[in-house]
């Protein structure tokens, strides 16, 4: 499908170095968006710049850690500088770490809230402006926060995980009252089983399996499948906004 009214959009997307964060930011730049790529992995998001830019398209590498203010701060008037204000914010940057509560592990639990979460909102704050501005010169402004199904499907040993993606998709609601008065639009997308390197994190070789036996027994998404939600979600008309949509794979209960 293409989306010609994403011609004119420019665009951050975080978590840009991989699976859905990568492929959104193909399929943006595809469409004539200008894409700052936003991630930890320089040499990842360059090849992309590279890979987008041979493709006649417009992408910027941006080496950012979300969990850093100053790094995000950096971020953000390095974008400015090259493109001025976007129009386009896809939060997308997480981290998986699955293990039973029990098990204590507190390196995991901050890191998860600091990226999947506290993260996010460090890119609202850096954006927020942009957005509003944009929006109030009559044109279209979008936030997509990338949740999960785990903000509402129970997963045994996965609680802190989805406690962060559980206030992500709360958060995109509330920030609907905030600035969808000010015609910004604030949209989550809640994946299922999706084929990414997310669960390469997990270091509990039985979640690590478990995990696996599902991509076994079901054909799941891919990463562009999730990007191609996306492109369409922000290529609607200004004053349609798709505020929360569930994708699964087929096969997903």
């Amino acid at each position: 499908m293409s989306y010609p009214a994403l011609a004119t959009r420019t665009a951050v997307v975080t978590g840009a170095a991989s699976g859905m964060g990568a492929a959104t930011a193909r399929l943006l730049a595809a469409a004539g968006a200008r894409v700052a790529l936003l991630a930890r992995r320089t040499d990842r998001i360059e090849a992309l710049a590279a890979e987008i830019a041979a493709a006649g398209g417009q992408a910027l590498a941006v080496t950012t850690d979300i969990t850093d203010q100053a790094s995000v701060d950096a971020a953000a008037e390095a974008v400015h500088q090259a493109y001025g204000r976007v129009d386009l914010v896809v939060n997308n940057a997480g981290v998986m770490l699955p293990n039973p509560l029990t098990a204590g592990r507190i390196d995991e639990w901050t890191r998860m809230i600091d990226t999947n979460l506290t993260g996010a909102l460090r890119i609202v704050r850096a954006f927020t402006e942009d957005l509003t501005t944009a929006a109030a010169d009559g044109r279209t402004a979008d936030l997509v926060n990338v949740s999960s199904i785990a903000a509402h499907v129970i997963f045994p040993d996965y609680a802190v995980y989805a406690a962060t993606k559980a206030a992500i998709s709360q958060l995109s609601a509330a920030l609907r009252s905030e600035l969808g008065p000010r015609d910004v639009r604030i949209s989550a997308i809640e994946p299922g089983l999706t084929d990414t390197e997310l669960g390469g994190h997990i270091d509990n070789p039985d979640l690590r399996d478990q995990l696996g036996g599902m991509f076994d027994v079901i054909p799941a998404l891919g990463a562009e499948d999730v990007a191609d939600l996306i492109a369409y979600t922000v290529s609607r008309p200004r004053h349609v906004n798709l505020r929360h949509q569930v994708v699964l794979p087929t096969r997903q209960a």
